[in-house]
């Protein structure tokens, strides 16, 4: 049901869906039934010209039991509330799959930093990108995330990933996710942070593994210098490191368009 609003986008975000739902079925039923037995109960006692109340203390058994008995099914009813909740707390954040890939992410006054693993596929290495309130990854792909905050305490959100985690200075969070869907989304702050709260949004691009790889490449080529296009050249160092990176059959520089060529 909460889907018709906000699409599912991660492994996890339909278990944690379905606790919702079921706190939301089991709290409304009691609400509509409460409301109606004490409507109804205003109604049919409403003050008449017939004899007063009967003064009761509320230990008579055969009283107690319409507190008593109702009383039972609730507390079975926190169980089952407690049990989905729990199974989903330890498979989002106590179960900890092996990651496919790892990004940084560091939330600061007032603005998204994430570091993503280049085309080796590792972080913390030389092709590693960094980008400002831009998250790119690949969809079924089990990503680890490393959660940081520079200054106070932020709270990184995905809605679609059903997912929201603090970010708290001084500590490394790990937590995970794995995209099931494509398409751009939303990155939010929900933890008030200063007076730029509301400005702290960010964008989430997922995409599959070829689409990935090309928008590698696009960010790559944005930032080396590269004349292997041009045969007259000599490769300069930014050709090697781009060799290094997608390898010697991966040309750097795209061959300009001219003369409809």
């Amino acid at each position: 049901m909460i889907n018709w609003f906000v699409e599912r986008g991660s492994t996890y975000a339909e278990q944690i869906d379905n606790v919702i739902l079921i706190i939301a079925l089991i709290t409304g039923f009691w609400f509509f039934l409460t409301m109606g037995v004490f409507y109804y109960f205003l109604y049919k006692f409403q003050a008449k010209n017939v004899d007063r109340a009967m003064y009761i203390q509320g230990t008579e058994k055969k009283y107690k039991r319409f507190i008593t008995w109702p009383h039972f099914v609730i507390i079975a009813m926190d169980v089952v509330i407690i049990v989905v909740a729990v199974r989903a707390w330890v498979h989002v954040k106590q179960h900890l799959p092996k990651a496919e890939a790892t990004v940084r992410i560091i939330g600061q006054q007032w603005a998204w930093t994430f570091v993503h693993p280049g085309p080796d596929r590792k972080l913390d290495t030389e092709d590693d990108i960094t980008t400002i309130d831009h998250l790119h990854v690949e969809v079924d792909k089990a990503y680890h995330y490393k959660l940081l905050a520079k200054d106070v305490i932020h709270s990184f959100s995905v809605p679609i990933f059903r997912l929201k985690q603090d970010a708290i200075p001084g500590r490394t969070i790990t937590g995970w996710f794995e995209a099931t869907i494509t398409g751009s989304y939303d990155v939010q702050c929900a933890e008030m942070c200063g007076i730029g709260h509301g400005l702290m949004a960010a964008r989430i691009h997922l995409r599959k593994a070829k689409e990935h790889r090309a928008w590698q490449k696009k960010w790559w080529r944005s930032r080396l210098n590269c004349n292997d296009g041009d045969p007259k050249k000599k490769a300069n160092a930014d050709v090697a490191r781009w060799h290094k990176m997608f390898g010697p059959a991966e040309k750097c520089q795209l061959a300009p368009l001219a003369l409809g060529k």
